[in-house]
């Protein structure tokens, strides 16, 4: 498997914290050198580690904000 090159580009909030110290995070990431997408997932303290989440254009994620605002 090819190695998931990744830059947090801004890290926009934590969502929730479990009592390991990973944190569901809300961030701006460059994933492999392309343009920042906006993410949610869960990363270790370290941020070594990661696990599965979504990635939102910032088009689907003003249209997530109008679904959440109903």
């Amino acid at each position: 498997m090819a190695e998931l090159k990744f830059d947090i580009i801004e890290t926009l909030g934590v969502l929730s914290e479990s009592p390991k110290g990973w944190k569901k995070e809300l961030n701006l990431i460059s994933w492999n050198g392309r343009d920042p997408k906006y993410d949610i997932r869960d990363w270790s303290p370290d941020k070594e580690k990661m696990g599965k989440g979504v990635t939102l254009t910032k088009a689907e994620l003003e249209e997530l904000k109008k679904v959440l605002e109903r």
